[in-house]
């Protein structure tokens, strides 16, 4: 399990870098991808199921211990991306599909690479991965009342479906987790350090598919998509930040509320997207599914600079200031 876990790890990484070869190659090869489509629900459950099993009762604990913070990032998750969504896609003059699209993506919850971004930027990790673990149980209710809101302005919208496929994908697959977590505890502990990599490999075959899918269409939206998802998400970030620090957040948690805000379950939303809307509708989530994770690193390791370089210039101050013998 050793050479395993490591294997995991060094897979998990580069997420990144195997979400762009798997796009590329479904784009250059659809048919690879193609026969996947019906599966994805499928495929999403499974990775909701290794969250379940990530998952431990002190992460609910901190609703109770900090129910403040949990509230602000819980709140400020659902209030900014659905509304910056949906301004960038009337600034943009987005086609209806793909503003349907983008909608959806700010109104599911925020994605697990938000966890491990703040972890890296040594932003408040424990208030990251409660304030992610609740607001996707408290997404069969959001999402779909958010999207019928802003998205039903633009494309019929059917809520009642969206909230019965977002148990099925998200509600039930973590509550089996964290059941197994519980019982076989033994057992789920040994396999979870592979566990990162499956969720890695399912969500690129996932992605794959969503291009797959609109290969023939995507050249002619893939620049107008890039560049309202690249808005959608540096807004995202920015705002969560800014909100989180005007509302007296310290520095570590207003990192993990910028990740938690700016990260989204952009799988799920492509899910739903073919599901219930239109195969371009997707595009915005599987761009996303990319851009996210190179944007959230990019931030992660500026703010370890920055850290860093804080540091330096305290050792300076102090050396300066302090009498010599």
């Amino acid at each position: 399990m050793g050479k395993l876990a490591k294997n995991s790890q060094y897979i998990t990484r580069y997420v990144s870098l195997w979400v762009i070869l798997g796009a590329i190659t479904a784009f250059l090869y659809p048919p690879a991808f193609k026969p996947f489509a019906k599966d994805i629900p499928y495929l999403l459950a499974m990775i909701m199921l290794g969250m379940g099993l990530t998952m431990t009762p002190a992460e609910f604990q901190l609703v109770l211990k900090r129910p403040k913070d949990i509230f602000y990032g819980i709140a400020l998750r659902y209030l900014i991306m659905p509304a910056v969504a949906w301004g960038v896609a009337k600034a943009l003059a987005l086609p209806p599909e793909l503003a349907a699209g983008l909608i959806l993506v700010g109104c599911c919850p925020s994605g697990t690479a938000s966890n491990v971004m703040t972890f890296i930027a040594r932003g408040d990790t424990a208030l990251s991965v409660s304030v992610s673990s609740l607001n996707t149980l408290l997404a069969p209710i959001l999402t779909p009342a958010l999207f019928l809101l802003l998205g039903g302005l633009i494309i019929p919208v059917n809520s009642a479906a969206l909230f019965s496929d977002i148990v099925k994908i998200i509600v039930v697959p973590i509550l089996l987790g964290i059941s197994l977590r519980v019982l076989a505890n033994k057992y789920v502990t040994y396999i979870q350090p592979v566990i990162p990599a499956v969720s890695v490999a399912l969500i690129v075959i996932t992605i794959g598919v969503v291009v797959a899918l609109n290969a023939a269409k995507l050249s002619a939206v893939a620049m107008i998509a890039l560049l309202a998802v690249i808005l959608h998400n540096l807004i995202g970030l920015g705002l969560g930040y800014g909100a989180a620090h005007t509302l007296g957040m310290s520095e570590p948690k207003a990192r993990a509320i910028a990740f938690e805000i700016g990260i989204e379950n952009s799988g799920l939303a492509a899910a739903l997207a073919i599901a219930h809307l239109d195969p371009v509708a997707a595009i915005p989530g599987a761009i996303f599914s990319v851009w996210h994770n190179l944007s959230g690193s990019a931030l992660a390791a500026y703010w370890v600079k920055k850290d860093h370089g804080q540091l330096q210039a305290d050792d300076i101050k102090a050396e300066t200031v302090s009498p010599t013998h």
